[in-house]
């Protein structure tokens, strides 16, 4: 007996751009501001239906006076948590410095090596890869004793891996791009 199915359309999610959520749990999120933003931009007719007033005053009508009260203190502790760990992340920005250093090995051979593009929001991994492309040539990623990570670089590059750290990754700033020419101690020398 052959019964007809019925296929059952697949539904449409539609995804906070900022927090990455359903826009309908983006209060959970922490950037809620920034969300209803970016939902009025992106899905007017979804940010209406949830932030319209009519919705709104349906929502706290539900809640007693003491949870009304509760929900608005959480609201703004949240938002002001928010725009606080912005802040600090700019100024850690701001801040940071991206060294190159060239470092002589032996017999006239050099090294880059390239600290900090974490602080930056970038991706250390991708970044080695990508001066391996540009360049044609080895780079790694290895653990510094201070902590954080290092790309190093095999050839003398500084000044064209500071060029292209500038046209490539606008988010840094020049003037914390710090290029510093490193020799290696000799065995005698201390």
């Amino acid at each position: 007996m052959a019964e007809a199915s019925t296929a059952v359309p697949a539904l449409q999610v539609i995804y906070c751009g900022v927090c990455s959520l359903p826009p309908e749990y983006c209060e959970f999120g922490g950037t809620t501001k920034k969300c209803e933003d970016w939902l009025k931009e992106n899905e007017p007719e979804m940010h209406e239906e949830i932030y319209s007033e009519e919705a709104l005053a349906a929502n706290m009508t539900n809640l007693s006076v003491a949870a009304q009260e509760r929900a608005e203190k959480d609201a703004a502790k949240k938002a002001a948590k928010a725009s606080a760990a912005e802040s600090r992340e700019a100024e850690k920005r701001a801040t940071s410095k991206v060294l190159i250093k060239r470092v002589e090995r032996s017999k006239r051979k050099y090294v880059t090596a390239v600290q900090g593009l974490e602080a930056f929001g970038l991706d250390i991994k991708k970044v080695a890869k990508d001066f391996g492309k540009k360049f044609a040539t080895g780079s790694s990623v290895t653990k510094i004793p201070g902590g954080g990570e290092e790309i190093t670089i095999q050839g003398d590059l500084s000044a064209e891996i500071e060029d292209f750290v500038l046209e490539t990754w606008t988010q840094i700033p020049e003037d914390n791009i710090e290029v510093i020419e490193a020799k290696k101690k000799k065995g005698g020398e201390t």
